[in-house]
């Protein structure tokens, strides 16, 4: 599969996008897959002149603002193209992007590519399942898109919060399965004090990463008593926490419900707040803006800043950069509003009342209040702020979810191990001995969801 090329400075494209960068993927990828002596297809077995006059045709002539929409029989590649290069750009959108429009081309010329591939590779071959990286995105996105149209069933993975963790899912990215996952799959899990005890360790673990190999907060700061000094908190005001998810991150996993994007939700709510003096809101924006593996080249504060020459007083801005834990920010806050960041899961699994108005996991499952409409949003944001704390039952449910969704869906293989660098995990087999039924039960649950087509859940 071709490799994602991320840019962040300010000088010349490599001409190719791809020139320089594909060498770290292609190479040890192909050295891996030919020792094992299997057939290994490449793009040029299935690609003719005509596929390439096409590609080039489509990608330099269309039209830029009808890329996005743009399907190829059936098959979104322009969807995947524009993912593509908000992710090369890490924006949220390509407004007065020197490069974007070539860069956003050159995706779709790829896009375009691998959804010839894809149809001609499966019509030649069959395939029972085909297992990908994420399920996203070019090309992964578009093999997933051409298998559904051919009625070949896909599994997608990524790596998960927790160490050695990986989540998988059928036929579609988690992101967006873990939304359409039915609540039945944890509504009804037997509950008792172990689980409770092990599901509040791991929670309180997640303010220092102790337990995972994802985590965007670098060396947070805790003393919550300077940090309330430094941002100008009035203690004596019932405080609402707002977090912010990664601006590009939200455009590309998640539909918009509320608001047309996270910043107009972000922006309401501002407004709102400036007409209670009487409460504060704290807005938190997400740290991995500025520490994740792609920081962001449009960030949620500077977006802000540029509509309101000066925030209402009981509005205080956290940007990223700042070393306060979150969690420690959440502690002081009364309700947390969030889009679709999953912090919104651990906030209402500490009993914390959550607002969402995005596409996010937590709604749907009957433990946060939700809006679908600008309207529906603003009589949400003022019943909330009544709320003080979850009831029992919402409790209960909140902390169900969080405990599939930490343990029974983040399955643990003993195959890795991590790494504390950009490339965060690496296999540790030694034999095909590690890899027979019994040596990894993880890796059992796994193979076992995708020979049968059953849900990758490990249960206790």
């Amino acid at each position: 599969m071709a490799c994602q090329i991320h840019w962040h400075g300010k000088g010349a494209l490599p001409s190719p996008l791809t020139r320089g960068y594909c060498g770290s993927c292609h190479a040890p990828a192909a050295s891996a897959y030919g020792a094992l002596g299997l057939p290994v297809h490449a793009y040029r077995d299935f690609l003719t002149e005509s596929d390439l006059d096409e590609a080039r045709q489509l990608g330099r002539e269309m039209d830029a603002a009808d890329i996005r929409t743009f399907s190829l029989d059936g098959i979104n590649v322009g969807e995947h193209a524009y993912a593509g290069a908000l992710r090369f750009f890490a924006r949220g959108d390509l407004q007065g992007e020197r490069r974007g429009e070539k860069v956003l081309r050159d995706y779709l010329e790829a896009a375009i590519l691998t959804a010839r591939m894809a149809e001609r590779l499966l019509a030649e071959h069959h395939f029972d399942v085909v297992v990908l990286h994420h399920g996203i995105y070019v090309p992964q996105g578009i093999v997933r898109d051409v298998c559904h149209k051919m009625g070949v069933r896909t599994v997608n993975w990524n790596p998960s919060y927790r160490s050695r963790t990986f989540i998988f899912s059928h036929d579609d990215t988690y992101h967006k399965t873990m939304i359409s996952e039915p609540v039945n799959a944890w509504r009804n899990i037997p509950w008792d004090e172990e689980k409770q005890t092990r599901l509040d360790a791991y929670l309180y673990s997640r303010r220092f990463g102790k337990e995972d190999w994802i985590w965007f907060h670098g060396r947070p700061s805790f003393d919550l008593d300077a940090a309330v000094r430094e941002l100008g908190l009035d203690p004596s005001l019932p405080t609402t926490g707002l977090l912010t998810s990664v601006m590009w991150d939200a455009v590309l996993h998640y539909k918009d419900m509320a608001f047309p994007d996270m910043i107009s939700w972000v922006v309401e709510t501002v407004d709102f707040f400036a007409g209670r003096p009487d409460r504060q809101l704290v807005i938190r924006i997400h740290p991995a803006e500025a520490t994740g593996t792609i920081p962001s080249r449009q960030r949620v504060d500077e977006a802000l800043r540029r509509r309101f020459s000066k925030l209402p007083g009981n509005v205080i801005l956290v940007p990223p950069e700042k070393a306060i834990s979150t969690y420690s920010l959440m502690d002081i806050c009364d309700q947390v509003l969030i889009y679709n960041t999953k912090t919104g899961i651990e906030m209402a699994a500490q009993g914390k009342p959550v607002l969402v108005a995005g596409d996010a996991w937590v709604r749907g499952k009957g433990f946060v209040r939700e809006a679908s409409s600008r309207e529906e949003y603003l009589s949400e944001l003022e019943a909330v702020l009544a709320d003080r704390s979850l009831d029992a039952e919402s409790l209960a449910l909140a902390r169900k979810y969080a405990y599939h969704f930490f343990f029974r869906r983040m399955i643990r293989l003993n195959l890795f191990e991590p790494t504390n660098c950009i490339r965060q995990y690496r296999p540790t087999i030694r034999s095909l001995e590690d890899l027979r039924p019994g040596a990894d039960l993880g890796l059992d649950l796994v193979c076992n969801g995708i020979l049968e087509n059953v849900p990758f859940v490990a249960d206790d």
